[in-house]
């Protein structure tokens, strides 16, 4: 993946690195900087050739040995993938708990050390409860993937659904593009290209064929999105539309491409992570990496209100859908709640993770709902926000979730799933993942649809660059 100034995913490359690292053997093994420093040394030392000839023999061996054991040990992890995977097909035998295993053989131990006879009837008395119970438990949610979206060129950091009745999703990425799909056809109708860094952050307008798109540019754009249903190809009378351009390279068929964004706004002076419409459409806000939120009039561009308190990078940022509230997130472990509702903003300040806050969401029940890099996902009461009223432990950091109409909690992890909670905390499924479907890197993104297109009402997007349309349904309905 390219990487640009521009692109806020700084994140995603250490935590690619790390993953990448934990593929190689430990340097305690072998240290192969210290051998190959050795040997220019010892060529550079006035050795007898016999001497020197014995010597690049030994290391000739060190070496082979070296790469027996770096591939050895890629077989070992290859194995270990193989059985999570088995393990995570059924999702209900074991919780998300991340101690849970630590726990479990502690316990085992205890009991095998006071009788083994003991130990051996109680294991296979669990093992028959366990196949008995496991019988009884049948997955709360149906899920299968439907569709894929294929042709960016670089991550995608965000998914966005339309309003009800207009079957299109909208995606950002770090390809310094914005597109709109057709979710049945799977076919991209427009794509906009008026940034100059990565897009990070698209929204639909709640009312008109308008976006609102972020990027790492310092600036956020409102761009026309008319699209022709009848005919595909067919251009904006209102903004500049270069189409039917065709890459061969990638499923771009006949694109019509946009340049020009309605308005543009600017007053960061860091890459813009997210924005929202406020409710009404009449003000938007961005969240920014130079730890300001900014208001914007719609209709000027005009800056209204710059929000300040931060102590670290924003990351994310919502509006409520009726009320006039938005929330952000950033990597100082809190997020920030503000009501515009008043003359002079209010802000209440939330310290409820241990690190980087990735997305906080309101919910239909005046519920907000968060999400962090701390492996946790948190529900909050708008009437009383001192403690969350559930909280919700996962096994990976979560990214940008999203909250169903019917109160479904999606929840994106960096270990390349996604699972289904309620606002309880009690786990509802996980979304199917192989190596033939599924993201093969890390969910950047969750987006509910509220009106479903032949059963698709749910997108995940990631940075292996692919967008996926999936149906989620209740076994109960």
């Amino acid at each position: 993946m390219s990487v640009n100034q521009n692109t806020p995913s700084s994140k995603f490359n250490q935590k690619e690195k790390k993953r990448g690292s934990m593929n190689r053997p430990q340097s305690g093994i072998i240290d192969t900087d210290y051998y190959v420093g050795f040997r220019s040394d010892i060529e550079n030392e006035s050795l007898s050739p016999a001497y020197k000839t014995k010597l690049h023999t030994l290391f000739r061996q060190i070496e082979k040995e070296f790469d027996l054991l770096y591939q050895e040990n890629q077989n070992l992890h290859e194995k270990i993938d193989i059985l999570k995977e088995k393990i995570e097909r059924d999702p209900y035998d074991k919780p998300d708990c991340v101690d849970f295993e630590n726990n479990f053989s502690k316990a085992l131990s205890k009991k095998l050390s006071t009788s083994s006879q003991k130990s051996k009837t109680a294991h296979k008395l669990k093992a028959q409860t366990s196949k008995i119970v496991s019988s009884f438990k049948t997955p709360n949610y149906n899920c299968q993937l439907l569709k894929e979206y294929n042709g960016h060129k670089d991550g995608v950091w965000e998914v966005s659904v339309a309003r009800p009745g207009v079957p299109v999703i909208g995606t950002a990425s770090a390809d310094h593009n914005a597109c709109i799909w057709s979710i049945d056809s799977m076919r991209c109708l427009l794509q906009y290209q008026g940034h100059a860094g990565s897009v990070n952050s698209i929204r639909f307008h709640p009312g008109k064929d308008l976006l609102l798109t972020g990027s790492g540019d310092n600036t956020a754009h409102i761009w026309q999105a008319a699209l022709n249903w009848d005919v595909p190809k067919g251009h904006s009378s209102e903004e500049e539309l270069e189409g039917d351009e065709v890459d061969e390279k990638s499923d771009f068929n006949r694109v019509s491409t946009l340049r020009t964004p309605f308005i543009e706004f600017a007053g960061h002076s860091g890459a813009i992570s997210s924005a929202d419409w406020l409710a009404g459409a009449e003000q938007i806000i961005t969240a920014s990496w130079d730890r300001l939120a900014i208001m914007h009039d719609v209709e000027t561009g005009r800056m209204l209100t710059t929000f300040t308190g931060h102590d670290g990078e924003l990351t994310y940022a919502a509006a409520h859908p009726t009320q006039k509230l938005a929330v952000t997130s950033s990597r100082d472990t809190t997020f920030r709640l503000w009501d515009f509702r008043e003359v002079a903003p209010l802000v209440s300040v939330f310290q409820g993770h241990a690190e980087t806050v990735t997305s906080t969401v309101f919910t239909r029940e005046d519920k907000v709902v968060s999400s962090s890099d701390d492996r946790s996902v948190k529900v909050w009461d708008l009437r009383n926000m001192r403690s969350p009223v559930s909280t919700i432990r996962v096994d990976s950091a979560v990214n940008r979730l999203s909250v169903s109409a019917s109160g479904v909690i999606a929840i994106p992890h960096d270990n390349r799933h996604v699972r289904l909670f309620d606002l309880s905390g009690q786990r509802l499924a996980r979304l199917p993942r192989s190596s033939r479907s599924g993201h093969s890197r890390m969910v950047a993104c969750c987006a509910w649809a509220d009106d479903p297109v032949n059963g698709i009402n749910l997108f995940t997007c990631g940075f292996d660059r692919r967008v996926f349309g999936w149906s989620a349904l209740s076994m109960k309905d």
